[in-house]
């Protein structure tokens, strides 16, 4: 049976080897996909071990994505421009690839939610880590005007010359009321920081959540729930967390293992909110 896993800290939470169970089984597929708590000391190590050991595909999600994208031997032009990897791939002779389906996934969510194939004419990313970067191009190539705001503007200021058109903004301009996107087309307002995960509060004035269309976090389930109910007190008109996200990330994922298979994701994304309110 071919092995799958899930790099991560924390991961018990996560649901990714239900839903590849759930891909497998549109397909007759058998495999095996576990959960592999890490850390930054012995993640190296595991990736080696899990693939020596004839490991078929794994997955890395926080805190890792940056540091797989160093481990790899072969990156993909869209990893290499996000500076990080959410995929990995074996390809014989200790030859391993990294690719990040992330930005994939969310553009397909937010599609999904908004009805529109341009999600929103601005879409603000607050963040500046691996995951906030692997979404930059697939928003930009959808048609969307992309915003990195992050705590250290000088961070992300050089993602500039990676990608045209970005714009940068200070953590603390969230803080006061929106003013140069007032009277903007519309716009979408996403949390790629991991501040959920602690249960900490962003410092974002009311009127940025008001005024969004759509407010996001990557996170999914009690994870995003510090971030929505602060949205939904601000006056959010639709909030959603990054479930549909993850399920469209692992099917490119799934896809990329199995030689192109790309599994029915609304069937899987709603057994899971199913089981989840069971």
């Amino acid at each position: 049976m071919t092995q799958f896993t899930v790099f991560g800290n924390p991961i018990a939470h996560s649901v990714s080897p239900k839903i590849h169970q759930l891909f497998a089984e549109q397909f007759g597929l058998q495999l095996s996909y576990s959960r592999s708590l890490s850390s930054v000391a012995n993640f190296s190590g595991q990736v080696a071990k899990f693939f020596r050991d004839g490991g078929a595909g794994a997955n890395v999600t926080v805190p890792f994505k940056e540091h797989a994208a160093s481990l790899v031997t072969h990156l993909t032009p869209r990893a290499k421009r996000a500076g990080a990897v959410n995929t990995l791939i074996p390809l014989g002779l200790g030859q391993l690839a990294g690719d990040t389906t992330d930005g994939f996934g969310l553009c397909r969510d937010l599609q999904r939610l908004t009805g529109e194939q341009l999600p929103a004419p601005t879409v603000i990313v607050i963040g500046g880590g691996g995951a906030a970067r692997s979404i930059i191009e697939p928003l930009q190539a959808v048609g969307s005007e992309v915003v990195i705001v992050n705590r250290t503007r000088a961070r992300v200021e050089p993602l500039r010359d990676l990608f045209a058109g970005l714009q940068v903004m200070d953590l603390t301009q969230l803080a006061l009321p929106p003013q140069a996107i007032r009277d903007s087309a519309g716009f979408i307002l996403i949390n790629a920081t991991s501040a959920s995960l602690q249960g900490a509060e962003l410092e974002i004035h009311s009127e940025w959540f008001a005024g969004a269309e759509l407010v996001y976090d990557m996170m999914y389930g009690a994870h995003a729930q510090t971030f929505l109910a602060q949205a939904k007190r601000g006056g959010a008109r639709m909030t959603a967390d990054g479930l549909g996200m993850l399920v469209e990330q692992a099917a490119l994922s799934f896809a990329l293992w199995h030689e192109g298979l790309l599994p029915n994701t609304a069937t899987v994304l709603e057994a899971l909110r199913t089981s989840s309110q069971s």
